[in-house]
């Protein structure tokens, strides 16, 4: 393992455009390892303008003294864009598509903290669809872990991975419907501007046709921020969601939810 200490995030638009270069370039293949790199950043800021904007955007409550549980995710998403837009990652940048997100949160991080973050790809694994990388974030304060996720991300291209058969069974029950939210078309920029992710299948229908959806989606981690703003997700949790479908902007969704369950379904 390679452990590389950074003395400032990383600046996103040279990874981006450094990613969509090599992205092309990359022929992703069966067995492929994830790169043996621990990025550690050991004193991120938070930007006051920029958290304003994540919170107005996802719809978390402007006072809080502490960050939204999935704060830290945008703060380590420099480092696990360095880690993606290497030559040495085997997967392309464009096109990833964000599959599932567990967040541990220990203790919350306060606003005015400075964490220490780590980010490494802990794995990759066959997909019916192509190839999946799990990164890891971790946040520390002291020392000690207070925060860490785990993302999964899918890289679709032809495989040999043989799908099981599927087993038959009885689609859930809907949770009761505690809110409904018109998504505008331009919520992938909105989201883009105030988390750093401009993955261009979340910016315009244009650029996301090229990578096969009929028009912009909404980025997963907007979703679940949006559920955990609306549910509460304060002091010690586990946020766990998996992105089953994607969220066509604009659009209207349901939000449901019953006990610690939430979900996210198309209006119709």
């Amino acid at each position: 393992m390679t452990v590389v200490r950074l003395t400032s995030p990383p600046s996103l638009a040279p990874l981006l455009a450094r990613g969509a270069l090599l992205s092309p370039l990359k022929r992703v293949k069966e067995g492929a390892v994830a790169p043996p790199t621990r990025l550690v950043l050991p004193d991120a800021p938070v930007d006051p303008a920029r958290l304003a904007a994540y919170r107005a955007v996802c719809g978390f409550p402007d006072t809080a003294a502490e960050l939204p549980v999935t704060y830290p995710h945008i703060l380590g998403f420099p480092l696990a864009m360095r880690l993606m837009a290497a030559q040495s990652f085997p997967l392309p940048l464009l096109g990833l598509v964000h599959t599932s997100l567990t967040v541990d949160q220990h203790s919350p991080i306060r606003s005015g903290e400075r964490p220490e973050l780590t980010v490494y790809a802990e794995k990759l694994a066959p997909h019916r669809r192509g190839t999946e990388a799990t990164l890891v974030t971790e946040a520390r304060l002291a020392g000690e872990l207070v925060w860490e996720s785990r993302s999964t991300y899918l890289a679709r291209h032809p495989t040999s991975y043989a799908t099981p058969p599927a087993e038959p069974c009885t689609p859930a029950e809907p949770l009761p419907v505690r809110a409904e939210w018109p998504l505008p078309a331009d919520l992938g920029r909105r989201y883009g501007t105030a988390s750093g992710d401009r993955n261009p299948i979340h910016l315009h229908p244009l650029t996301a046709k090229a990578f096969g959806f009929p028009r912009a989606i909404a980025h997963g981690m907007w979703t679940v921020a949006r559920c955990a703003a609306e549910h509460g997700t304060e002091g010690s949790v586990r946020v766990q969601a998996k992105f089953k479908a994607p969220v066509l902007l604009p659009g209207r969704v349901t939000y449901g939810a019953e006990g610690e369950r939430f979900e996210l379904r198309g209006a119709g």
